[in-house]
């Protein structure tokens, strides 16, 4: 990666000049597009300023997840208040969800729903909400008969995938 810095003055009216860091990075096989990253501490160095932005992907992956799975952010109350109370509570069904696929899975090898176009070498957020899922409505949901645990109203085959479409 080809790194190009300087320092610049970010002004908005009304305010006084502000300086900024500027970092400009390339991609010298042109394989990713160039990327501008600023910075309000003029005293990083780019190095350090490049590394903080990477450090944000874990941070942004989790608010992208938990909007998509969880609905943070898409509440319809009608107080701020009832807002502030509700988002603590969904990043907290975030961690309890993540704390519940680990417990399930100690190893780490949560399965992974592959997509014909899309390959994930790793489990998402949506994997470990599934298999908490699974695990949850397998328990007391559908109970089968005491003496035949094959036996239920469809058949188990059909009742498992209606139940991985359905956590998925």
């Amino acid at each position: 990666m080809e790194i190009c810095t300087g320092t610049a003055l970010w002004y908005r009216y009304g305010s006084d000049p502000l300086p900024i860091r500027w970092v400009l990075t390339r991609d010298p096989q042109g394989k990713r597009p160039p990327k501008a990253i600023f910075s309000t501490d003029p005293t990083q160095t780019a190095e350090q300023i490049v590394s903080d932005f990477m450090k944000r992907w874990s941070l942004e992956v989790t608010f992208e997840e938990g909007r998509a799975h969880l609905g943070i952010e898409t509440q319809r109350q009608w107080s701020d208040l009832a807002i502030e109370r509700s988002t603590p509570l969904l990043f907290g069904l975030y961690s309890l969800v993540t704390l519940f696929g680990q417990a399930l899975h100690p190893d780490g090898q949560i399965p992974v729903a592959q997509a014909a176009w899309y390959r994930k070498p790793t489990a998402t957020f949506r994997d470990v909400l599934a298999v908490v899922r699974q695990h949850l409505w397998g328990q007391r949901t559908f109970p089968t008969s005491p003496t035949d645990p094959a036996v239920v109203l469809v058949p188990r085959s059909t009742l498992e995938r209606l139940s991985f479409a359905a956590c998925y």
